[in-house]
């Protein structure tokens, strides 16, 4: 039984026999992906298969790895209609392999990130994935938080403004060179917050290969990924998925180009679906983008910095801060125009 990075299988083990119900030693482990955000394993006994997460290794932002938080909104979702994996055990003990942890069901299905990938099904398919993709969303974002035990889940009242704040906080603690456009895109952010906004559970990381589709169905099988989960401003969770349609034409972040499939849709129509769907509001839509672009351009900082560091897990990091200086003017770009 041989450890992974990030997993003490002797520890693990005992804890999961005790947890798990059904659970029998011994286990293996395979690591399914991680470094980049919180690591993710299959866990089998011979007989059965479950998924464990915990945070990344080294020193991270203590929120956006909340394993509590995180199990805490799967578990609190499954019986509403956003499709969810189950949930079998929560452990904050962090002397079991070295962090807190959750496990969960294994749930079948294809988490889409290449445009080969939807090329081969065709743009009839390709439609109706990114058809389910908008859906999925606007159906998260019509759930009651109080009627699945979820109101005291975030503090909904300044979110964005909160959420400006954050991601300014993330750059300041991942800095060790200068970046052209930063400082200017987080005082204009800073000084066009919306005055009134909308509450709802905010995925936080919305996008397609964070969904597991169906291959038979082309449904939505599961959300993933839901470390950044809180409530706030449900306008932050269509930004950041349309500003995914757009990453694929910055080099160096190995960002998915799904978007460019045949038959996907294009980011007017996700826009558009959504508004008309959900019936919101989307004037001042510029600002929500360029809070994506600081967002995510403070994360990739925070991964180049661990990186050169020797904290990631797996390969693809050497210019993953290529990204940074691009993620910011696209920002600018969008609030200037609003």
């Amino acid at each position: 039984m041989t450890d992974l990075p990030g997993l003490n299988m002797p520890a693990l083990t005992e804890w999961f026999v005790k947890n798990v119900p059904g659970a029998t030693a011994p286990l293996t482990a395979e690591r399914i992906s991680g470094g980049k955000s919180n690591l993710t394993y299959g866990i089998a006994d011979g007989s059965s298969t479950w998924i464990l997460r915990r945070p990344p290794l080294g020193n991270v932002l203590a929120t956006a790895h909340d394993m509590t938080r995180e199990h805490r909104v799967i578990h609190a979702l499954q019986p509403t209609s956003v499709p969810v994996p189950r949930t079998f055990g929560l452990c904050e003990d962090e002397t079991v392999i070295g962090a807190p942890f959750y496990v969960m069901s294994r749930v079948d299905g294809i988490p889409y990130r290449t445009a080969d990938e939807l090329r081969r099904l065709g743009p009839q398919r390709t439609r109706a994935i990114s058809e389910n993709l908008v859906d999925t969303l606007v159906t998260l974002h019509a759930v009651d938080p109080d009627a699945v035990g979820l109101a005291d889940f975030g503090r909904p009242e300044g979110f964005v403004q909160r959420q400006v704040r954050r991601w300014h906080t993330q750059m300041q603690s991942a800095h060790h060179r200068e970046l052209a456009g930063s400082d200017e895109l987080h005082a204009l952010l800073v000084d066009r917050v919306p005055e009134h906004s909308d509450t709802a559970i905010v995925h936080g990381d919305y996008r397609l290969d964070n969904l597991l589709t169906d291959a038979a169905t082309d449904q939505v099988n599961a959300v993933l990924d839901w470390e950044m989960a809180t409530l706030g401003d449900p306008l932050t969770d269509l930004a950041l998925m349309v500003l995914y349609q757009r990453l694929a034409a910055i080099e160096g972040i190995g960002a998915s180009d799904v978007s460019t499939a045949p038959g996907h849709l294009t980011e007017s129509e996700m826009i558009e679906r959504y508004a008309h769907a959900s019936g919101r509001d989307l004037d001042g839509f510029g600002f929500y983008v360029a809070l994506a672009a600081y967002k995510l351009a403070a994360i990739l900082e925070g991964i180049h910095l661990r990186h050169l560091n020797g904290r990631t897990v797996g390969e693809g990091f050497e210019t993953i801060g290529n990204g940074v200086e691009p993620l910011l003017d696209l920002g600018l770009t969008a609030i200037r125009k609003d």
